[in-house]
């Protein structure tokens, strides 16, 4: 019997889906940019517009096999909430940094498995 990924090998092989989506995805906007034929755009534009919903859902997956990955995410979304806003540079750099400490000695986030993916 093969042996199943672990949640970070998993995570790894959706972080490739992401780049395949990604890729597709640009290379559909080449092919709109591309030509004037309403009817193959309105077919790319439907199938990118699928390939991005693809590329948002394996991101919340790996953000479910990858408890590091989501902290970096929500750090990152706070970061940008801050630069849009004109926060100093500091402000923006302190961002995850308070809570290193604490974090530290915190129990380590539950692992997700295939099973408990599929409740």
């Amino acid at each position: 019997m093969p042996r199943k990924l672990t949640d970070s090998e998993l995570a790894r092989s959706i972080r490739l889906n992401i780049e395949a989506e990604l890729d597709a995805i640009n290379l559909y906007a080449a092919h709109l940019d591309a030509t004037d034929n309403e009817e193959a755009k309105a077919v790319l534009r439907h199938v990118m517009d699928e390939e991005k919903e693809h590329a948002a859902l394996f991101w919340q997956l790996i953000a479910r096999l990858d408890p590091a990955q989501a902290q970096h995410d929500r750090e990152a979304s706070e970061k940008y909430r801050l630069i849009a806003s004109g926060a100093p540079h500091e402000a923006v750099e302190a961002v995850g940094k308070e809570g290193e400490e604490a974090a530290a000695d915190a129990p380590l986030p539950r692992q997700l498995t295939v099973g408990s993916l599929r409740r």
